[in-house]
């Protein structure tokens, strides 16, 4: 078994070199058989196969089809080509993939090799890989094969393009001398533009390459697309789409106000020019194409593109609008049959996103997928130049253009509509407090020995990128990035409790104390910048209690080394069976960026904390756990379990209060305010973790 697993694991690498080659480190060889053979290689495959075998250290048998699927729509990409989930020509070629590759009987693992072999040789790397992940990480038998971190196997989704030439020659250095030095390779903090762009000022936010892993993985865990329920139907789906970007776009909103910007302005008006560039600087190895940039003041267009599956207008995308303004200024929203039902946040969500879970696709259409299509293809709407989209359009990529957030800022919009509205309710004080529970004090103690002061600093880490270099000498391959990250600290929480023994729910939140114009907010604005710092269930005694809480135990994030692992160290480690967990848990958001930047005088923010009521907050999941994965569910619930909290996602801030116009109004007894600073150390510091290197 654990040399099947092993197997499942190779295909990961090197995505666009033939199966007829040497795979991993340790120079595996998959024996192939003629049905397992490329279009290219059916002359002479068998006999290269073999030759490679005479350098192979271990030879994987394969097993004949028992029926070779065919493929039909998803061989029409070609090998060449990107591939995006978010177009639904491309959805359709991964729903079938995606049901061949789980039709394979269960624990038939020799079988399902077999049949994912076929299914690389055949199909596009990057729908493969897509495709391939996702019955990875849904199948039963397969749930421990680690997924291998998506930058090491398209790197040129992530890091600049001016590096892949020194790669090759570092790797070919490195294969003929074993004692060459690993010298990373440098990549520059500012190289896709200067700060006369303004926006380049969250350039550091934006391409950062662990928020953007986080936001493809999060979508390969949550899927809106597939023939198969069960992989989209997963608990409170939809809610967690609003929640999870809702908490992107308030922390890029602080990080703007870090940089002397505005809140950013949501696209509402479909016809009006952009007017946020962006240059990518990114070449796609599958395609060896740059990525297409966006000039400034460029504009939508109807898209008229059959090969895509976009054949969508203006018209559509504001008739679409239409229907959802009117579901949630109604509470209601129109079946296929002409019935109504009343309209949720879980509902709206899957409405906006839309999958098999939308009650009625026809009326309610694709608004987010679609938008993202348009903005992707505004250089070429009618496919004229067979030119391919640009980053807007894949999910592993479109983090880093501004226009994301302009776009979510709209998105984010029409959840905060439905929040607001006459049919959802502003909470009730029986709902807010925990009687008998008392927070007399909160502090935060951070490393550096400051109290109520929080530290950031800039930090260079490496990533090895061989896994991803097609045809170019074996060994590690470093690449060297700066990205913001923090001093460790700890919340403390003195509480009374004047009951008897109980548990509570700790909600921590933290959101700017001051807005644009350095005034201080009025809570309808500052509760959609609130962001979520950690949750967390505690035991109280009678009496006074101390709650100490560190900052890497946040339910929200994932460990640096989870985020940027490498999976062929995991041998001997004693955090292997936790990152392994990684199938799910990595969508969570990098531990890196759990605090936004603040400024070098120090930003005051607003720290909230809250012991909510755990008999309202309890889930009772089948089998009786509470948390599992601890490090992400936050973002990214529980495997196969309810999402660990009742209450509504992002509560008590998801809601508009009918009575406090500040926060200093809404605070409880069993709630706490505090003002800390976000200082911001302009240095720059190794990572401890990287790989010895000269």
């Amino acid at each position: 078994m654990a040399n099947v697993v092993d197997s499942f694991a190779l295909l990961f690498d090197r995505p666009n070199e033939p199966m007829v080659s040497l795979k991993g480190d340790r120079k595996a060889l998959f024996q192939l058989t003629d049905q397992h053979l490329g279009d290219q290689y059916k002359s002479n495959g068998i006999e290269i196969n073999n030759r490679f075998g005479e350098e192979a250290t271990e030879v994987i048998p394969l097993k004949e089809l028992r029926k070779i699927p065919e493929f039909k729509k998803a061989r029409q990409l070609p090998t060449d080509s990107e591939f995006s989930i978010l177009l639904p020509a491309h959805q359709e070629m991964a729903d079938e993939v995606i049901d061949e590759l789980l039709a394979v009987p269960e624990n038939q693992l020799q079988d399902l090799l077999s049949m994912c072999v076929y299914a690389r040789v055949n199909l596009n790397p990057q729908l493969f890989n897509y495709c391939y992940s996702l019955a990875l990480m849904h199948r039963p038998d397969t749930r421990n094969v680690p997924i291998q971190n998506f930058a090491e196997t398209f790197p040129s989704k992530f890091v600049d393009s001016q590096v892949f030439s020194q790669a090759r020659e570092t790797a070919r250095v490195a294969a003929r001398a074993a004692d060459a030095p690993r010298i990373p390779i440098i990549i520059p903090r500012d190289y896709t533009a200067t700060d006369l762009d303004i926006e380049h000022r969250l350039a550091y936010f934006r391409e950062d390459i662990g928020i953007n892993l986080h936001h493809w993985h999060w979508h390969l865990v949550y899927p809106f697309t597939s023939n198969q329920r069960e992989i989209v139907a997963k608990d409170r789906r939809g809610e967690l789409f609003f929640y999870m970007h809702q908490q992107v776009i308030a922390r890029y909103n602080g990080e703007r106000l870090a940089n002397s910007l505005a809140r950013v302005k949501k696209f509402s008006n479909f016809s009006e020019p952009i007017p946020e560039a962006y240059f990518p600087k990114l070449d796609s190895l599958t395609t060896s194409r740059g990525w297409p940039p966006r000039q400034a003041n460029m504009r939508w267009y109807d898209l008229n593109r059959p090969v895509d599956g976009l054949v969508v207008t203006l018209a559509d995308m504001n008739r679409w609008r239409r229907n959802i303004e009117e579901a949630i200024s109604t509470g209601l929203i129109r079946l296929p049959n002409g019935s109504t039902q009343p309209l949720d946040i879980d509902t709206l969500g899957n409405i906006v996103e839309p999958s098999i879970l939308s009650p009625n696709r026809e009326y309610y259409g694709s608004l987010h997928n679609n938008g993202h299509s348009f903005a992707g293809y505004m250089h070429d709407p009618t496919n004229r130049y067979l030119e391919s989209f640009n980053v807007i359009a894949d999910e592993a990529t479109n983090m880093r253009d501004p226009f994301f957030y302009r776009w979510h800022a709209f998105i984010d919009d029409l959840f905060q509509r439905f929040k607001e509205s006459p049919n959802v309710r502003p909470y009730t004080r029986s709902e807010l407090e925990n009687p008998g529970v008392q927070i007399s004090s909160v502090r935060v103690e951070s490393a550096t020995g400051e109290t109520n002061t929080l530290s950031t600093y800039w930090m260079q880490s490496d990533v090895d990128l061989s896994r991803g270099l097609d045809f170019s000498d074996r060994g590690p391959v470093y690449v060297r990035f700066t990205h913001l990250n923090h001093r460790p600290f700890q919340y403390v929480i003195d509480v009374n409790n004047t009951g008897s023994a109980r548990r509570s729910t700790v909600r921590i939140f933290m959101a700017p104390k001051f807005d644009e114009r350095n005034l201080p907010w009025i809570l309808s604005d500052q509760r959609k910048m609130f962001i979520e710092m950690d949750r967390f269930v505690v035991p109280l005694k009678a009496g006074k209690n101390t709650i100490t809480r560190k900052s890497t135990q946040s339910i929200l994030t994932i460990p640096f080394e989870q985020t940027f692992r490498d999976l062929s160290a995991q041998a001997g480690n004693a955090r292997a069976p936790g990152l392994a967990s990684f199938n799910f848990c990595g969508c969570g958001w990098p531990q890196h960026m759990l605090v936004p930047r603040g400024t070098l005088p120090g930003m005051p923010y607003d720290l909230f904390v809250m012991l909510s009521n755990y008999e309202l907050d309890s889930v009772n999941n089948p089998d009786g756990s509470e948390m599992s994965c601890v490090e992400a569910s936050s973002f990214c619930g529980l495997k196969d379990r309810l999402y660990p909290d009742r209450r509504s996602m992002g509560y008590p801030f998801d809601r508009p209060s009918s009575s406090a116009p500040s926060i200093q109004d809404f605070i409880l007894p069993n709630m706490a305010l505090v003002d800390v600073t976000i200082r911001l150390q302009n240095v720059t510091e190794q990572n401890p973790r990287n790989p010895k290197t000269q």
